[in-house]
């Protein structure tokens, strides 16, 4: 299993916007994108999920930009993976099977593992990390 190019670049986004809330100024599409090496066209179309997901809000003219909305220290790796990715399993059983799948039971119980552990890691908490070596 592999998550898109997008996924990355929007943890970090987020993570970004996370460590400098405090001032709670717009960050602009294009020093996000410098910061990641990316097209500010292609970052866009990531911060609109974000947007449309309700993590982030976006206001435009001379000061816009990308900023947090309320709620930010309860937004979970899962919760940006959802935004990016959707929500659909990472398996689907494309066999005809009388019964219920044996495999697709085992890799749903991984996934519903896996996912509770990014639900549990918030974007918060890591920004605390960051902030103590910085």
């Amino acid at each position: 299993m592999k998550y898109s190019k997008a996924t990355n670049y929007a943890l970090h986004t987020m993570l970004f916007l996370v460590v400098s809330t405090p001032n709670n100024k717009p960050v602009g599409v294009q020093q996000l994108a410098d910061r990641q090496g990316v097209s500010p066209t292609y970052l866009s179309k990531i911060l609109t999920k974000l947007v449309k997901a309700g993590m982030i809000e976006s206001t435009s003219g001379a000061n816009g930009g990308y900023r947090l909305k309320r709620n930010w220290e309860d937004i979970s790796f899962l919760d940006v993976i959802h935004a990016i990715e959707g929500t659909t399993s990472l398996f689907d059983c494309c066999m005809n099977h009388e019964a219920e799948c044996l495999i697709q039971k085992v890799m749903v119980s991984a996934e519903t593992k896996m996912d509770e552990h990014l639900r549990n890691q918030k974007l918060s908490e890591l920004a605390k990390e960051i902030k103590m070596v910085l």
